[in-house]
């Protein structure tokens, strides 16, 4: 369909393309035997644990990485950490014949060491990483933005599901992650305030997700995309408030 002029975008005008079938999602929910955790399912598809207490973190290891932006969301760039390819490039794994996990990295980690420690710290097999750096968007087009991810396709049923875990970057208390189990039903959105050290799982194929970023500077986070694992679910739980 043709681009859809920035002023129509809301969540009344999607639910009228989507009823039309002009605008088709990215991704469906779906249950499969894969493993799923406990965690998760006991609290809604979300989980918002304590805030991040490790090491500080340089602000040189989100500001000095290289950037690129998808073509469908020109306001929303991304720092590849861990590609399919060990590339800095923002295509699926899928296109490499791979689901998404046993990410490699990329030259962009070796700039954030102390975030790459974070990573290896959790103990679990991961997938895509990046940094997302994401410029002012009202809640208005964050509610036009819910979506799903891919996280799953070519994903054996012997391996866990994966999902994804969020950390705040930057200090952005007025800001929020938009989550929705029904993307239409605005009596269960729940938004997360995005407090630096902000840490928070999803289960972003079953939850609709989107960031509402107010302020004049950027906004900074970490995206990584884990295999669900009893170990996993341990860790989640050591870190609830």
């Amino acid at each position: 369909m043709r681009t859809v002029e920035p002023i129509l975008k809301n969540e009344y005008s999607k639910r009228l393309y989507t009823w039309l079938g002009v605008r088709k999602p990215f991704a469906t929910q779906k249950e499969t035997p894969h493993y799923r955790m406990p965690v998760l399912r006991e609290n809604g598809g979300h989980v918002l644990m304590r805030p991040y207490s490790g090491p500080e973190i340089p602000s040189t290891e989100w500001t000095g990485l290289e950037y690129t932006t998808p073509p469908t969301d020109p306001t929303t760039w991304f720092a590849p950490l861990a590609t399919a390819t060990g590339e800095k490039i923002l295509q699926g794994f899928w296109d490499f014949g791979k689901p998404d996990l046993d990410g490699i990295w990329t030259s962009n980690a070796d700039k954030a060491p102390t975030l790459v420690r974070y990573v290896d710290s959790l103990g679990n097999r991961f997938g895509r990483i990046q940094i997302i750096r994401q410029e002012p968007t009202s809640l208005r087009q964050a509610r036009w933005g819910l979506h799903l991810d891919d996280n799953n396709r070519l994903n054996p049923t012997a391996n866990g599901w994966v999902v994804r875990l969020w950390v705040q970057l930057t200090d952005n208390p007025d800001s929020s992650l938009v989550l929705r189990r029904d993307q239409f039903d605005k009596a269960n959105e729940v938004r997360v305030p995005l407090r630096r050290g902000t840490q928070l799982l999803v289960d972003s194929e079953v939850v609709f997700h989107s960031g509402c970023h107010k302020g004049s500077d950027m906004r900074y986070g970490l995206i990584i995309s884990l295999e669900s694992t009893e170990h996993l679910d341990s860790w989640v739980r050591s870190q609830l408030p």
